[in-house]
């Protein structure tokens, strides 16, 4: 059963409430999209936090790269997802564990045992298999 996303209009609420974004498996490498995508957010005004536990304590985009979400200080309004859907239950896992609000799984990414589990935790801000780049460019100014 595919995951069901919030409406069209959450997702634009979460985006324009959000500041700042944990993005988890950003590589440093520019041609990924993980790294379009952050500079892109940026770009947009966001804070992002770089989580990729192979490169911790380096910079991505300027920014200082964590190994886990638990060790950001701070907030977190969004958590987004460059990791295959395999790992997306111990993402949850680690989201759970921090005050983080938005759970978001880059397109193609989808795991009905991390949704199950955040809604569990009763974390139901949960949006799977959609592009934040492209809910930006969609999103009315």
């Amino acid at each position: 059963m595919p995951i069901e996303n919030p409406s069209q209009e959450q997702i634009f609420s979460y985006l324009k409430e959000a500041k700042r974004i944990a993005i988890v498996g950003l590589s440093a490498k520019e041609e990924r999209t993980s790294y379009q995508i952050a500079q892109l957010l940026q770009e947009y005004g966001y804070e992002i936090i770089p989580v990729n536990p192979l490169l911790v304590g380096q910079k991505i985009l300027g920014e200082t790269v964590y190994e886990k979400l638990q060790d950001i200080p701070g907030s977190i309004d969004i958590v987004d997802i460059f990791r295959r859907s395999e790992f997306l239950h111990e993402v949850a896992q680690d989201f759970i564990e921090t005050d983080a609000k938005v759970f978001w799984a880059q397109l193609g990414l989808e795991s009905e045992a991390a949704a199950e589990l955040l809604k569990k935790a009763g974390r139901n801000a949960i949006i799977m298999n959609r592009c934040i780049k492209i809910e930006l460019a969609n999103m009315p100014k």
